[in-house]
This record gives structure tokens, C-alpha cells and sequence, in this order.
């Protein structure tokens, strides 16, 4: 289930908007480019920044079949975070 179009989803621009996940796991993500970060709200409420992820890794997040496999496998021990505002004030 995304909530944004083609376009938004591969921009390189300025922050994508954030993209509502069909996921037991993560509610929601949003990238920003310019910085590297990876946004990832949890259905716990708990969003991370994940920092310095490469553009194909969002992309190849948003195509898998299980977001949360992929999370798991290719994101959460992988890069840096830092826990940010809970999602309800996103």
C-alpha cells in the first residue's frame, strides 16, 4: 500500500513525503535525500533515523515483498540511527 506516486517515491530532490507501509512491523517511511536519512516509523510509535542509506536501498525497501524481512535484513544493524520524535507528531 503506497501513498505516493512513481515520481515521488524515486525523486531526488528535496524530502520525499512519507509513504504508509502495508507492514506488521513498520507503519511508515520517508526519505531524504539530500541528507542520506531513512525514516522509519514503527506501529510501536518509535521512529528511527537511519543515516548515510543509499538511495537503491529506500527503493529496493519499498519493492520488496516483506518490508519487514528487508528492514531486518538489509537496514536496522546495518546503518547508524538515532531515535527521533514519536510518529504521532510527523
Amino acid at each position: 500500500m503506497f501513498k505516493a506516486t512513481v515520481g515521488t517515491i524515486f525523486s531526488d530532490g528535496p524530502a520525499m513525503e512519507r509513504i504508509e507501509l502495508d507492514s506488521t512491523a513498520l507503519a511508515w517511511v520517508r526519505y531524504l535525500p539530500a541528507e542520506r536519512v531513512l525514516q522509519v516509523g514503527m506501529h510501536s510509535g518509535m521512529v528511527y533515523d537511519y543515516i548515510d542509506v543509499p538511495l537503491p536501498i529506500y527503493r529496493d525497501l519499498l519493492a520488496a515483498e516483506s518490508k519487514g524481512r528487508y528492514y531486518n535484513q538489509h537496514i536496522r544493524s546495518a546503518f547508524p540511527f538515532q531515535r527521533s520524535r514519536p510518529s504521532a507528531s510527523t
